[in-house]
């Protein structure tokens, strides 16, 4: 029984006074009037403490928000995206909805029981971030395992913009070899530029620094001025943002129909590549898209380059001692010289030269003057004569 129900009878049993009682049970002689007055409309019941929340809140989430805030959830959730009460905001925002309050949607989450408890993390004062402060200051890169249909092992390799969670390339192998990392690292650099380092792991299609040599991906690195980084060995928390993103794309291709070749397994990640950068936003990017955040600033350049256009091929050396580029159009030929026929080269294209590296030793082997009138550019290394123009 309350204090206030007894407190009542009391005075109404005339056990007590209005004064004796109030002073017992703590009361102002006001307040019990107030709850005699209450007994003797409502009966003993009305005495009861009643609750003090307003009859009415203008700002109660409406029963829409409530179940729009549910149908993002399960849609996100089905579709294998993050679907945090964060990312759920956004989605509402940009439907035309004003999102509640992230704790809000929170309790909503909760209350459905939508919401699965998880072991105690570590407090978020206790994480050390690095990021960097332009695209292109960093590109990290990695590679993670996935399955086809008939369980065949494939792997996923990809190249993240370190500065803006960007997803630069992100490809199928069967398997990751050091020239698939050259290729892609120079496919990345010719649509958005090249970057000023990288950071990756210490695998072998990286760095050939524990054999005691270089592989063609540092060649490669160091010719075009850009400055290497590798993680200390068994500490994965370096590259911690592509070791992240490797748990979101394979939350997301698990909700898909699993891909029966390689082929479909790429068109797959180009349909990822475009949700993940343009149609998702990021809890780390304060609710921007990696797109959005990639092209927000200016991007950083390799240290002690001239600024330009710079065009790359990673290529192969005929027998003949020749390669091709096409250039406007038009397929130029440029004389390498024999000695280095089936060699593996980058050939780095400027406004008005052409340079051909050796990807296994750094070594330049040829300059070529660009002349769009000519189909084949001799090496400007060799003197005059000793190679036929062709016109």
């Amino acid at each position: 029984m309350s204090q206030a129900r007894v407190a009542v009878l009391k005075v109404i049993s005339k056990e007590l006074t209005v004064t004796a009682a109030a002073d017992q049970y703590g009361y102002s002689r006001q307040h019990l009037h107030r709850l005699l007055a209450r007994y003797r409309d409502g009966g003993i019941d009305a005495v009861e403490p009643r609750s003090r929340a307003p009859r009415s809140s203008p700002h109660r989430v409406s029963e829409q928000i409530r179940d729009l805030v549910i149908a993002t959830r399960l849609r996100l959730t089905a579709q294998g995206l993050d679907s945090g009460p964060v990312t759920i905001a956004w989605h509402l925002e940009q439907e035309g909805h004003r999102a509640p309050s992230t704790s809000t949607i929170r309790r909503i989450l909760h209350t459905a029981g939508l919401i699965t408890p998880e072991p105690r993390k570590w407090p978020r004062s206790s994480y050390r971030r690095f990021e960097a402060d332009q695209p292109n200051e960093s590109w990290q890169s990695d590679f993670t395992h996935w399955h086809l249909a008939d369980g065949t092992d494939v792997e996923i390799l990809n190249w993240l913009d370190d500065h803006s969670r960007f997803l630069l390339s992100c490809t199928a192998h069967t398997p990751v070899t050091g020239d698939t990392v050259v290729q892609t690292f120079l496919d990345a650099a010719e649509e958005h530029d090249l970057p000023a380092s990288t950071l990756t792991d210490n695998g072998r299609v990286y760095t050939a620094r524990f054999g005691g040599g270089k592989n063609a991906f540092e060649y490669l690195i160091a010719a075009l001025g850009i400055t290497q980084k590798n993680g200390h060995p068994g500490h994965p928390q370096t590259q911690g943002k592509i070791e992240r993103f490797h748990q979101t794309l394979k939350a997301w291709l698990a909700k898909q129909p699993p891909a029966p070749t390689l082929a479909d397994l790429q068109h797959q990640l180009e349909a990822f590549t475009t949700l993940y950068n343009e149609h998702r936003p990021h809890r780390a990017l304060d609710r921007s898209t990696p797109g959005q955040a990639y092209r927000a600033r200016p991007k950083a350049e390799p240290a002690g380059r001239d600024p330009g256009h710079y065009r790359l091929r990673y290529d192969r050396v005929s027998p003949d001692g020749k390669i091709s580029i096409r250039r406007a159009g038009r397929m130029h030929h440029l004389g390498i010289g024999t000695a280095h026929a089936r060699k593996r080269v980058l050939a780095i294209t400027d406004t008005v030269t052409v340079t051909v590296t050796e990807l296994e030793t750094g070594e330049i082997l040829s300059t070529h003057h660009i002349d769009p009138d000519r189909s084949y550019w001799r090496n400007q290394q060799r003197s005059p004569g000793r190679w036929p123009e062709l016109l």
